[in-house]
């Protein structure tokens, strides 16, 4: 089974600017994780407009519905931003596409020791392979439905609702 990964931004691809202290984008850091990551299931890369998620707009959220509808393969992760992935999930599962498509992100930027990143993008490829059509968040070790979840920013971690 072939595996599509979309990168959107979020968290997970920030890089940290040691001269101004800032967090922004730059190239994707999937590239590097996907290989980090040992996936050997065949895996095509898909880059769009990397955001942070709080900045996202229904716009951007229709950008990356268009880009699963378009995908040839039936398993999908989407590296997305935490603070809403919960939304685009939800214009994903009322979209009801047939495929398995799995958001995941990272509460700590990939290039920042102990981030959650590389763990994150390992499982939702995983679970992306074996789980039934539908979407889901995959984060931190556990799978929500994409209409049974929420981030508990208290405790920086996904539950269900």
């Amino acid at each position: 089974m072939s595996l599509r990964i979309i990168a959107t931004g979020g968290t997970f691809d920030k890089h940290y600017d040691e001269l101004s202290g800032h967090l922004g984008f730059a190239d994707s850091h999937l590239p590097a994780a996907i290989a980090r990551s040992r996936i050997t299931a065949p895996c095509v890369l898909e880059q769009l407009p990397l955001l942070d998620s709080l900045e996202m707009q229904d716009a951007d959220r229709q950008r990356v519905l268009a880009a699963c509808q378009a995908a040839p393969e039936q398993a999908i992760v989407i590296v997305h931003g935490t603070d809403t992935m919960k939304d685009t999930a939800a214009v994903l599962g009322a979209a009801a596409l047939g495929k398995t498509i799995v958001l995941t992100g990272a509460m700590i930027p990939y290039e920042i020791a102990n981030s959650d990143a590389l763990f994150n993008l390992g499982f939702a490829a995983g679970v992306a392979q074996v789980l039934p059509a539908g979407v889901y968040v995959g984060m931190n070790g556990q799978v929500f439905s994409w209409n049974n979840v929420t981030k508990n920013r208290a405790a920086g971690v996904f539950q269900p609702l």
